[in-house]
């Protein structure tokens, strides 16, 4: 294995050995990464300029045409990479044999009166193949030290982590993702959103390097639109209402959907509710993706496909449980929070010995669950008879009862009782079992149409491989 690198390290191999020469821009968190350049000697081998545009109107003439936008945001870091990169081309393209790069950053370190979440954007564009059109690097940090200077030193390794990367493994994006914490941990810097493109990247699934951040402990979660696309969380949810579903969604099926759309239902009787202020998640544990210790790509993205071709957002964290998912919300400040729970899942929910980790044990987990805009959806499940079972006071012993009682007289739990019988009998093991025999008929009664045609056209989850091997013929046993 290679020894992991100092910082100085990566800054005087940049400058020494890497080919390249460009610029480096930063905005609002010092000059740290072009610092660490400088101090490294040898940077008139690679920096052809640095700038630092501090002032707004400094920054909107530069990279928006002298109009205000937003400053620490994915667009502004586009425009701040192509810009540098371009006027590179301009001024030395047919004069400097060396390969061009433009490195930026723009970010929002800690204020003054620490009211703020550090948090910014780096990019790096970087030639490749093709000089005239740069491949693109662009990642989302959270800062987490309560000091602005130790958060300008983080900057700084962020930055040269990002440009060594792109210089010396452009080939490999998922080594520059694993190198960017290199001196650094996630106590100090979480970063939660990567994005690439270009002519060397067409092979890259921007979907599983954003994944490689969860199974990494990058960061606690990753989200997708319903289109597919990864989206940065803080742009997403800031003070929106969020309705979400935990489950393994392999795949979505009928059950699933309704437990969605009698939800959201619910939800539009809420004063808060607006389509346009209100998103649906299906989350999946991480547990539920792993196959031994490695994460099942394949099959992730076949999760992840089939919940947005129902026109479904996805999340994917690390959460074990639920008051973890209501903790990770809160810094969104999101308007209200609601969770859609099964009654076998909720009432484990209640078991005083799921949480002998916490000083407070039981009482403390639903302190940190029900916050004040918080509530859970819950639906029924069926007894040994096949009928319908909702909770009632008995079914919790004393004093959990107390509890239960409490949260359902506040309103914290509402009761979902338009659940159909046929579609609590669907449980992912025997759809599991139905795919891999390829039994259609039993499949359509289970999933949505647009679901089963995907899973039997393009044979995932291991369509028909129970039949296909009945179905081979014996061997003659000559040799």
């Amino acid at each position: 294995m290679s020894k992991k690198l100092s910082t100085k390290e990566k800054s005087v191999r940049i400058n020494i050995e890497s080919q390249y020469y460009g610029t480096i821009a930063e905005i609002g968190g010092g000059q740290e990464t072009a610092r660490h350049l400088f101090q490294a000697g040898g940077a008139s081998n690679t920096v052809a300029k640095s700038i630092s545009a501090y002032d707004k109107l400094f920054s909107d003439h530069f990279y928006n045409e002298g109009k205000p936008s937003r400053y620490v945001a994915e667009e502004r870091l586009r425009k701040m990479v192509l810009s540098e990169y371009n006027e590179l081309i301009t001024i030395l393209d047919g004069k400097n044999p060396q390969r061009f790069f433009a490195f930026a950053n723009t970010v929002e370190t800690l204020n003054y009166t620490k009211t703020n979440q550090g948090n910014g954007w780096l990019g790096i564009a970087v030639e490749g193949s093709d000089r005239y059109r740069p491949n693109l690097i662009f990642v989302h940090i959270k800062l987490h030290e309560n000091d602005t200077l130790l958060q300008q030193y983080t900057l700084g390794a962020l930055g040269i982590n990002l440009i060594y990367g792109g210089l010396f493994e452009l080939d490999d994006p998922r080594n520059i993702l694993l190198g960017l914490l290199d001196n650094l941990d996630t106590d100090r810097v979480e970063v939660d959103y990567v994005y690439t493109e270009g002519p060397d990247m067409t092979w890259v699934d921007n979907r599983l390097l954003n994944l490689m951040l969860v199974s990494n402990a990058m960061t606690p979660a990753i989200m997708f639109d319903p289109s597919g696309m990864i989206q940065q969380p803080g742009d997403l949810l800031y003070k929106k209402n969020v309705l979400l579903i935990r489950g393994y969604f392999r795949p979505i099926n009928k059950l699933g959907m309704e437990f969605i759309d009698d939800s959201l239902e619910i939800f539009k009787r809420d004063e808060d509710y607006r389509p346009d202020n209100t998103l649906a998640f299906c989350e999946i544990s991480l547990n539920y993706l792993m196959q031994g210790e490695q994460v099942n790509e394949k099959d992730f993205l076949h999760r992840v496909e089939l919940l947005n071709l129902m026109g479904q957002s996805v999340m994917v964290s690390r959460f074990q449980r639920y008051s973890g998912l209501v903790r990770y919300f809160r810094q969104f400040k999101l308007i209200k929070l609601r969770m859609v729970v099964g009654l076998p899942t909720f009432m484990r929910i209640l078991e005083p010995g799921q949480y002998s980790d916490l000083k407070g044990g039981l009482l403390e987990a639903m302190g940190a669950l029900f916050q004040e805009n918080v509530k859970i959806y819950l639906y029924p499940s069926l007894d040994d008879n096949g009928n319908l079972e909702y909770p009632a006071d008995e079914r919790f012993p004393m004093p959990v009862r107390l509890l239960w009682q409490y949260l359902i007289a506040t309103g914290k739990i509402l009761i979902l009782r338009s659940v159909s019988t046929s579609n609590l009998k669907i449980h992912t093991a025997e759809i599991t079992r139905l795919i891999e025999e390829a039994d259609d008929t039993a499949l359509r009664q289970m999933l949505p149409e647009p679901v089963f045609r995907a899973i039997k056209t393009e044979r995932w989850f291991d369509y028909g491989i129970t039949s296909s091997t009945a179905a081979a013929p014996a061997s003659s046993g000559n040799n």
